[in-house]
C-alpha cells in the first residue's frame, strides 16, 4: 500500500461550523480552583532573578536599550566586543539618563558630561548580569526575592538559523501572575479570540496527571484547536502549555502543522505608574518552525512577516491583556478572580 500523500497545504476544511453562541461552554471545566493550583505551582519554580527586558533584534549598535524592571532602571548595550552589558539606567555622576546617552565603539557615553562606560565597574556604576540567547535579553537584577542562578531559563527551541521568529511587547495594568494566570486558562482560546481559534478542546489537564510530584513537562495542558485562516479554512495543531517558571509559560506545537513551534510569553514587573498601579511587560516571542520545502522560503522573507506576526500577536494580547488587567483589579479590590 502506498503512504498517504501530504497535502501541499497545511489547511483544512471545518466540516460542521459551529456559531460562536452555539459552540460548548467551556466554563465548568475552567475550574478556578485547578488554575490557581496551576499558578501556585509555577510560583514555586525557581526564575534565578533573571527577568526578560525585550528583543534582540532591538538593540543597535549605536544606541543603548533602555527598560525599566521592578521599578529599577536598567540600560543595555554591546561592548566593543559585541558581549551584552546591562546595569544601572542612571549615571553615578549626576544621575542623567543613559538610555538617552550614545554608544561609540562599545563604550556607552554620558551626554551630559561624557563619563565613558566600556562595562566594566567604574566611577560607581556597577553592571549586572545580561544574556542574549539569540532571541531575547535578559538581565538578572539581585534585589529579587529568589535565588540569583549563573544562567537564565531559557526554554527550549527550535534553532533560531532554522527557524522563523518574531518578538512582540505589550505593557498592561496587572501584576505577572495575572499574566501567567491567563495563559494557564486555554479554555478561554476560542470564546475570547474567535478570530483566530476553533474548535479547541483541552485534553489535558495537570490534575490528571498527579501534578503534586509531577515534572514541568507534566504539569501540562495540552489542547487540540484549529487556527483560523479564513471561512472554513483552519490548521489543526496539538498544543501543550507548561510553565516553567514563575514569569514564563511556554506553548509548544507537538502535533500538526508546525510541529515544534514555540510560543513563550514572559512577563516582566516594571513597576508602579504614577496612581500606585503595578504594570507588567508581556515580551512573547515566537519561534516557527516547519518541515516543509517552503518554508526556506518563509525564512528568507522574515523581514517582510515579522510585521504580520507582530500584528497577529498583538491583537490577541488587546484581548489577554484586558483578561489580566480585570483579573488584578479584582484581586486588589478584595473581590474573587475565579
Amino acid at each position: 500500500m502506498k503512504p498517504a500523500r501530504r497535502s501541499r497545504l497545511p489547511l483544512g476544511l471545518r466540516r460542521n461550523p459551529v456559531a460562536w453562541e452555539r459552540q460548548r461552554p467551556t466554563w465548568r471545566e475552567a475550574r478556578p480552583a485547578l488554575i490557581a493550583d496551576a499558578l501556585k505551582r509555577a510560583q514555586a519554580r525557581p526564575g534565578g532573578n533573571w527577568y526578560v527586558v525585550g528583543d534582540s533584534r532591538a538593540l543597535r549598535s549605536d544606541r543603548p536599550l533602555a527598560r525599566t524592571v521592578a521599578g529599577r532602571e536598567v540600560v543595555l548595550w554591546r561592548d566593543a566586543g559585541g558581549r551584552l552589558v546591562a546595569g544601572p539606567g542612571g549615571c553615578p555622576h549626576l544621575g542623567a539618563p543613559l538610555a538617552d546617552s550614545p554608544v561609540r565603539c562599545g563604550t556607552l557615553v554620558c551626554h551630559w558630561h561624557g563619563l565613558a562606560l566600556t562595562g566594566e565597574p567604574f566611577a560607581g556604576w556597577e553592571p549586572w548580569p545580561a544574556h542574549d540567547d539569540g532571541v531575547l535579553l535578559w538581565v538578572r537584577c539581585d534585589e529579587g526575592a529568589e535565588d540569583p542562578a549563573d544562567r537564565p531559563p531559557v526554554p527550549e527551541r527550535p534553532a533560531p538559523a532554522a527557524a522563523l521568529t518574531a518578538v512582540y511587547t505589550a505593557v498592561g495594568t496587572c501584576e505577572p501572575e495575572d499574566v501567567v494566570a491567563n495563559r494557564l486558562d486555554p479554555w478561554h482560546g476560542a470564546w475570547l479570540h474567535p478570530y483566530s481559534f476553533v474548535d479547541l478542546t483541552v485534553v489535558r489537564t495537570p490534575d490528571e496527571a498527579g501534578a503534586a510530584d509531577a515534572t514541568v513537562e507534566d504539569d501540562s495542558f495540552a489542547v487540540d484547536v484549529s487556527f483560523k485562516i479564513a471561512g472554513r479554512l483552519v490548521v489543526p495543531v496539538r498544543a501543550v502549555f507548561t510553565a516553567p517558571g514563575p514569569r514564563t509559560v511556554v506553548m509548544r506545537i507537538t502535533s500538526g502543522e508546525g510541529q515544534g513551534s514555540v510560543v513563550e510569553t514572559h512577563a516582566t514587573p516594571l513597576g508602579a505608574d504614577l496612581l500606585g498601579r503595578p504594570r507588567t511587560a508581556v515580551v512573547e516571542s515566537v519561534t516557527a518552525t516547519s518541515d516543509r520545502p517552503g518554508f526556506a522560503a518563509a525564512r528568507r522573507a522574515a523581514p517582510l512577516l515579522r510585521p504580520f506576526m507582530r500584528a497577529a500577536a498583538g491583537r490577541l494580547w488587546r484581548d489577554d491583556l484586558a483578561y489580566a488587567e480585570r483579573r488584578w483589579t479584582l484581586r486588589s479590590s478584595g473581590r474573587s478572580a475565579g
